[in-house]
């Protein structure tokens, strides 16, 4: 193979990966390791398998202060023949070694190249307020830079979070929690259990909670299941992508809820239905919401008649959000680390 090829290879795993970058700096650090170490053997997998995820989540914890929670399976993917195989990474190591780390600092080059854009969407957020805040125009940052259309899923559900949070918490629901007064025999049994677990007794025979959403969090890359859970009994998916009826059963039977809102584009609404339908699933469905929806109560919530009492929620849930998914890495600390490994004196990576 030719070291054009593998960096084509090496390429594509780069656009293919979301925002935080964990499969090429797994690679990144399999070749720094190579290269100052010399303590693995590039064509023999075993030799770096597992170690390299520890190399690569030092770095991810330094800087991301996170590591990938996707399953070991899906991490090894970077190793198969259509990613960065053993034979790809020869070659890269190869050229690596000779131009003094010049594939590792490509590829950190990559990285911050991505925080960079990421940081624009937080950026516009925060020099925009309710009133000039336009919701097509905030996704288009991301919809239109190709580093970041990976992680467009994250950005569509940290949207819908941060509306619906802002309106249920404007709305002040509350939740009642009360048992069946006949079965007072039970619960006396059981006082124990009611007390430490359902927070009801003899003496409180009724709880008023407050009603909240909640993200799931920072999910695997092939997550396919819940996005958001209430505690009341509602669960969301974000899906904007094309449905498969094998997608539209995942969703439907990898959640317990008993009502489950999904949220699409109009043009998928039809297909969503008919696809429910087809599975037998439509039941489960409570609604579905589509982006020309969410558009409309962005309008309402930001500049409608009660935009005093939900705008600036809005754009404040956005932008924590955004700092809690996208974490922004700290320039002078990233300068610092390329300078001690050399990158900044490392011409730009041609073959």
């Amino acid at each position: 193979m030719k070291i054009q090829e593998a960096k084509l290879q090496l390429d594509k795993v780069i656009d293919k990966a979301r925002v935080h970058l964990y499969k090429p700096i797994q690679v990144a650090e399999i070749l720094y390791r190579d290269r100052v170490e010399n303590d693995v053997d590039l064509s023999d997998l075993e030799t770096y398998r597992n170690s390299s995820k520890k190399w690569r989540d030092i770095i991810c914890m330094q800087f991301l202060g996170r590591t990938s929670t996707s399953s070991a399976r899906y991490q090894d993917d970077v190793f198969n023949d259509n990613a960065i195989p053993p034979a790809v990474l020869e070659v890269l190591g190869k050229e690596n070694r000779k131009k003094n780390g010049i594939v590792e600092a490509y590829i950190y080059k990559k990285f911050e190249e991505r925080f960079t854009q990421m940081s624009s969407g937080l950026n516009y957020c925060q020099h925009h307020t309710p009133k000039t805040f336009q919701l097509d125009d905030f996704l288009s940052l991301f919809w239109n830079e190709p580093g970041l259309k990976r992680s467009i899923d994250k950005i569509y559900e940290i949207v819908v979070y941060s509306l619906f949070s802002a309106i249920v918490d404007a709305l002040e629901v509350s939740i009642s929690v009360c048992y069946n007064e006949n079965k007072k025999a039970i619960l006396q049994e059981f006082e124990d259990f009611a007390k430490r677990v359902i927070n009801l007794s003899a003496k409180q025979p009724k709880l008023n909670i407050k009603a909240q959403i909640n993200r799931v969090g920072v999910t695997n890359a092939a997550d396919r299941g819940l996005d958001m859970w209430t505690n009341f009994g509602l669960a969301i998916q974000i899906k904007h992508l094309s449905l498969t009826e094998e997608f539209a059963e995942n969703i439907v039977s990898s959640v317990s809820a008993d009502r489950i809102v999904i949220i699409c584009k109009d043009a998928e609404e039809k297909i969503i239905v008919s696809l429910l339908n087809q599975i037998g699933w439509k039941s489960k469905i409570q609604s579905i919401v589509t982006e020309t929806d969410l558009l409309n109560w962005y309008e309402k919530a930001l500049r409608g008649k009660f935009s005093n009492d939900l705008g600036n929620k809005v754009l404040r849930n956005l932008m924590d959000e955004i700092k809690v998914e996208f974490p922004t890495t700290d320039a002078t600390e990233f300068s610092i680390f390329l300078e001690k490994r050399g990158y900044d004196k490392l011409s730009i990576w041609e073959c």
